[in-house]
């Protein structure tokens, strides 16, 4: 087993300045696509052109891909490293002679300037140009946060200019949008200043990647699919409690038009030169955390692997991708690989609550054991739809080959599942090789059918209790009775039977984020029901649930700046 530190390693930045880019349209010409299918933002960074976009994801239906979602167990704050395995594991595919894609989401400015600096993988398995993609990139969050205030602007003005729809000012449920994490802005009043300005009312600010057009944009088939969603949001409630919508005030084709060229995939590449589709970036919380349906079809056209992604851990993450996305992209998933890490594993096993991540770096072989039970049940809830799961140990520095040993030995043995070290970070596709190798295996020995976990017409309340109990572990749902008012509402926007997003807490199974490993004895508490009729689903709220970060104590921003040759420092 390889024990060699990354340590010595230099910074994402730096390694990101040293890689050898290829021009774009030679990193995507072993996939068959030529210059004329890109309309290109340099020479590293592409969109499909409309009319190839609209041809792969037309062709994905018929092809032979496999789409691998990486998902990870009940992760901590600092997370354990799915993106960096994503990347890492789509590089390996390729030095296995295999053609992949990395799929992924767009960073938020919010995170990057925020806590997380950056969310482009890293180390040697990260997508490039690292600056770019995690700035401004090709303009879709801005086209987003654009098209979202613009439909915004068009309410108030409705309202202004005489309000012909009735709509209750009281009950217009749609914010603003701005992709910069600022409290100041949860809670706002507008039209303040007299008559010109519109009447006052309550109002409020999200993160972009919280915008119900997000959620739209990413889940959307085609242009057509695409109008239609929007014109569907649901912005407000008039005089007699009937929703408005989008197409109601009139603005949905300019919306559409705001958002022509975000909706086609960016093409970039992987340190070593890999294609990687990096397009959309909904929450993965009050949202389904995924990047786009059109990236996934069209990379499924092109690739024998599709290498994609969920956010936060698999009872999140991982059921949304399998309960929403894939019916909607109408996509079979091959293989689930279920990232965990030695610090994750000792979290769960010492009951730590908050983190002291102090006290997770010392070797500690049963606390690795302790935590087994949270892997375990992420094993089960993903076997529950029935494919193929592989471990991808995460590697990091300090731990000891005992504590990687005693999590191989208890997949191999107990759970009798394929797992493998992971070393992608400090060795890039070669040091995924091995996870390469195990997810091959898996899916070629697999004889099981995929299938969502709910019937597609069941009732929103049996949706909700299914993915509690069968997912989460709970003993049952309760319902405040605000939320079972919400049930009732639903069916006056058709979603009485839709697919259910839940957003709770995504450091445990279960509601309470203190409940560590995999908790029993408890019920789940449905406070809110949000119907995003654009998206297509109902969110289930079970917690207080951010839209709008704030920036810690010390954001990530006052570390970044710019040097005399263009260079970032503090974007990690």
């Amino acid at each position: 087993m390889n024990t060699s530190t990354d340590q010595d390693l230099p910074s994402d930045v730096e390694l990101a300045r040293r890689a050898d880019r290829q021009p774009i349209e030679d990193v995507v010409a072993p996939l068959g696509l030529e210059p004329a299918d890109l309309d290109q933002y340099g020479d590293h960074v592409a969109k499909l052109s409309s009319a190839t976009t609209r041809r792969l994801t037309d062709r994905a239906a018929s092809s032979d891909t496999r789409y691998v979602l990486v998902t990870g167990m009940t992760p901590t704050p600092r997370g354990e490293g799915k993106t960096v395995t994503n990347v890492g594991l789509a590089q390996a595919f390729d030095r296995l002679g295999k053609t992949a894609v990395a799929a992924i989401r767009e960073p938020s400015l919010g995170p990057v300037f925020g806590v997380k600096g950056g969310a482009a993988g890293g180390g040697h398995s990260q997508v490039l140009p690292m600056k770019e993609i995690n700035l401004h990139f090709t303009g879709d969050l801005h086209a987003v946060t654009a098209a979202h205030n613009l439909i915004a602007a068009t309410l108030d003005n409705h309202v202004h200019q005489g309000n012909a729809l009735e709509i209750d000012v009281d009950r217009i449920v749609w914010p603003r949008a701005l992709d910069v994490n600022d409290r100041a802005l949860r809670e706002a009043v507008v039209g303040l200043g007299g008559t010109t300005n519109g009447p006052p009312r309550e109002d409020a600010f999200v993160l972009t990647p919280a915008s119900e057009l997000m959620a739209v944009l990413c889940l959307a088939s085609d242009r057509e699919d695409l109008e239609s969603r929007i014109g569907r949001i649901v912005v407000a409630t008039d005089a007699d409690g009937a929703p408005v919508t989008v197409d109601d005030l009139g603005v949905t084709g300019a919306v559409v038009v705001l958002l022509e060229d975000a909706f086609r995939p960016n093409v970039v590449q992987t340190t070593e030169g890999t294609p990687a589709f990096v397009h959309g970036g909904p929450f993965a919380n009050i949202a389904h955390g995924t990047n786009t349906i059109v990236a996934d079809r069209a990379a499924g056209a092109l690739a024998d692997y599709v290498v994609t992604e969920a956010g936060f851990g698999a009872d999140l993450g991982a059921e949304k991708f399998f309960d929403i996305v894939a019916p909607a992209a109408d996509i079979t998933p091959a293989a689930a690989v279920l990232v965990v890490t030695v610090r994750a594993l000792k979290y769960h096993g010492k009951d730590l609550w908050p983190v002291e991540f102090d006290a997770l770096e010392d070797p500690d072989v049963e606390a690795v054991r302790g935590g087994f039970a949270n892997l375990d049940r992420h094993v089960g809830v993903l076997q529950q739809y029935g494919v193929p799961v592989v471990v991808a140990i995460n590697r990091f520095p300090s731990d000891t080959d005992a504590e990687v040993d005693a999590i191989l030995e208890h997949c191999r043995d107990d759970l009798e599942v394929r797992a493998a070290e992971s070393t992608v970070h400090r060795d890039g596709g070669e040091g995924g090789i091995a996870l390469a190798k195990a997810v091959d295996a898996a899916v070629e020995g697999h004889e099981g059918t995929f299938a969502p976990l709910y019937d597609r017409d069941a009732p929103v309340s049996e949706k909700i209790e299914t993915v509690a109990t069968e997912v989460y572990g709970a003993d049952g749902v309760t319902f405040t009775a605000d939320a079972r008012k919400d049930l009732e509402r639903l069916e006056r926007v058709g979603l009485e039977t839709a697919p259910v997003c839940l957003s709770k807490t995504p450091y445990s199974f279960s509601d309470d984020a203190s409940k560590n490993g995999a908790p029993t004895g408890w019920e789940l508490t449905v406070r809110e029901l949000r119907p995003a009729a654009g998206a297509g689903f109902v969110v289930a709220l079970t917690g207080d649930v951010l839209t709008m970060p704030g920036l810690p104590a010390e954001p990530a921003a006052l570390e970044m700046g710019l040097a005399d040759d263009g260079s970032v420092s503090g974007l990690f």
